[in-house]
């Protein structure tokens, strides 16, 4: 060991990602291996973000804006909330992180609902806070469990919505009752990764911005709008919450790469738009498939799908990467299998229905 590594950092796990085509592709001596494993876009930026990409190439020699000013200005007039109440970060996961380096001491309580997203016990232990859990019902959250286990330590509560990795979400008026509920000093951050994929029915968490100071909401730009490698997220809430937050960001998390292609995405959005129903109207389909061979799994409002296969999903998965399918196992619990595109789907249902056969 070099030096003296914090206790909290020794103890702690460390993220994994899903596998990378080409590792597998190595791995198993196979090609054209296909990847549902992190959420990604099927498909690259629409045509006029990557050309304002291009166009920024020549300017990164130099340093951009550090505080993103004209992102949250393009965000204040899509959304039609004072740029005073977004700031930006390095993807939601980075503003997740900001939230703890804001708020969390040794010692305090993170509350959240779970299986859930794995970067909330990985922070939790990070600041040596302790990660309260409250398990899922029916794949989906239990509000007022949530509620009562809330103390007096309780600094922070994470509401995926929808979740992962279940997808199943909440609505506006499920968040709404938990505020009332608690204690205004807690905290309660609402993490729209996958807002975009999501039944409009569940409504708007900005509503209640309003009323409720002690609520952020994050969201980001690597899942609907193709920009997962350019990592770029942003928040609503409070203005002094703001202030606090931009306090520990670290200096220009969005590079000037990130910032063209988040400028050009809100422009041409309804473009992005497009792509997200076709995906929605491709998880309609898989759902449907699935359950016609007799599969129980939860409505998904994400751009994946769960499913539960308990014990048998660590052995599933294994089977479909030695064909060429990278699924997200997570062990004793179900299968996350991000959705594609129509010839991608269709690869993974066959080697689904095939492997699953055998361990069910």
């Amino acid at each position: 060991m070099i030096g003296r590594v914090r206790p909290a950092v020794l103890n702690m796990a460390s993220y994994t990602p899903g596998k990378a085509a080409g590792q597998v592709e190595a791995e198993q001596g196979i090609r054209e291996v296909i990847k549902l494993a992190s959420n990604e876009s099927p498909w690259p930026p629409v045509p006029a973000v990557q050309d304002a990409i291009e166009r920024a190439i020549s300017g990164v020699n130099r340093y951009g804006d550090n505080r993103a000013t004209d992102i949250r200005v393009a965000l204040s007039e899509w959304l039609g909330i004072n740029a005073h109440s977004i700031t930006v970060g390095c993807g939601s996961s980075g503003l997740l992180q900001q939230l703890f380096m804001v708020y969390v001491d040794p010692g305090d309580e993170v509350l959240f609902p779970y299986p859930s997203f794995e970067v909330y016990p990985i922070f939790s232990t990070q600041f040596g806070a302790r990660p309260v859990t409250v398990p899922l019902v029916g794949h989906g959250f239990d509000l007022d469990a949530v509620a009562a286990a809330v103390t007096d330590r309780t600094k922070l509560i994470f509401l995926a919505t929808p979740n992962n990795p279940t997808g199943t979400s909440i609505s506006v008026e499920g968040i709404g009752g938990l505020l009332d509920a608690i204690p205004n000093d807690v905290v309660v951050v609402v993490d729209e990764a996958y807002r975009e994929f999501n039944d409009p029915e569940m409504g708007d968490p900005a509503t209640l911005l309003a009323n409720h100071e002690n609520l952020i909401i994050t969201r980001t730009f690597s899942k609907a709008f193709g920009l997962a490698g350019l990592r770029s997220g942003y928040a609503l809430c409070a203005p002094a919450l703001v202030e606090q937050l931009d306090k520990v960001r670290l200096p220009f998390s969005i590079n000037n790469l990130a910032q063209a292609a988040v400028l050009a995405a809100i422009e041409h959005r309804e473009d992005a738009m497009e792509r997200v129903d076709a995906l929605i109207t491709e998880r309609t389909r898989c759902v449907a498939a699935l359950r016609a061979k007799g599969f129980s799994l939860p409505d998904s409002n994400a751009n994946f799908i769960f499913i539960p296969t308990s014990d048998a999903t660590s052995e599933i998965a294994e089977q479909m990467e030695q064909v060429g399918i990278i699924t997200r196992p997570f062990p004793g619990f179900g299968l996350r299998v991000t959705v594609g595109s129509a010839e991608e789907n269709d690869r993974w249902m066959t080697a689904f229905f095939e492997h699953a056969g055998r361990n069910t």
